[in-house]
């Protein structure tokens, strides 16, 4: 999941593979603002095939949290 989550994120942000850890946290680390993660988020549920309740993702600051939320949906 970590690294499909990867993917997506160099393609909303110009960030290096690299940059991208779990403890990354989404605004202040990688530059995200807030209609890129919820595009993101959109692309992750059609990716995915799972229903994700937009306020509960909001809420994940750092890359690792998004990625225990998903695991939790599949």
């Amino acid at each position: 999941m970590f690294n499909e989550l990867k993917e997506m994120i160099m393609s909303y942000v110009s960030v290096s593979e690299d940059e991208i850890k779990e403890e990354a946290r989404f605004a202040e680390d990688l530059g995200f603002n807030s209609y890129d993660f919820m595009c993101m988020l959109g692309d992750i549920e059609d990716t995915l095939d799972v229903e994700i309740n937009e306020s509960e993702a909001a809420g994940k600051k750092t890359v690792g949290s998004l990625v225990e939320y998903l695991e939790g949906l599949c």
